[in-house]
């Protein structure tokens, strides 16, 4: 373990469209060899689809989306005597939007409309009616935590 002290949090400046520091995370999430605006365009473009499939506001549908996906439970491997249990814990609330995050980015990419920005407004509005793969990943994890709820002793 280090014996610096620990590293700051660094503040995440909101997005110009919609002031929220969520965007900016996510967007940078999006973002491939620090080419921003590109990340900006594909997700603005991506809400404005949104808003014109469903015609509710687009980033109520993010949110929405994002708090279906975010995990409560997920398991770590622990060694106790010879032996790897996966042991269910509690996932942090920094880490639960960012494997959110990392989800929905991942299975849109792997979808099979033609643009970043088709695909992703897919994966969002699935995953708002808690459809689509980035919602069976955390459905999947939660499982394998309820699965192993009997080496929850093991927790550190």
């Amino acid at each position: 373990m280090s014996r610096r002290k620990r590293a700051l949090k660094r503040e995440k400046t909101p997005d110009p469209r919609f002031g929220s520091t969520l965007v900016t995370q996510f967007v940078s999430g999006i973002m491939k060899r620090g080419k921003k605006s590109v990340a900006e365009g594909i997700f603005y473009d991506a809400i404005d689809s949104i808003e014109k499939k469903t015609s509710q506001n687009g980033l109520e549908v993010f949110q929405k989306a994002m708090n279906n996906v975010k995990p409560m439970l997920e398991v770590k491997s622990r060694r106790v005597g010879g032996a790897n249990y996966q042991v269910p814990v509690e996932v942090r609330p920094a880490r639960r939007t960012a494997l959110a995050i990392r989800w929905i980015i991942n299975y849109s990419r792997a979808r099979s409309e033609k643009t970043m920005a088709e695909k992703l407004a897919a994966e969002i509005l699935a995953a708002s009616r808690n459809e689509g793969a980035s919602v069976k990943k955390k459905d999947d994890t939660h499982r394998m935590a309820e699965a192993n709820k009997a080496f929850a002793h093991f927790r550190w």
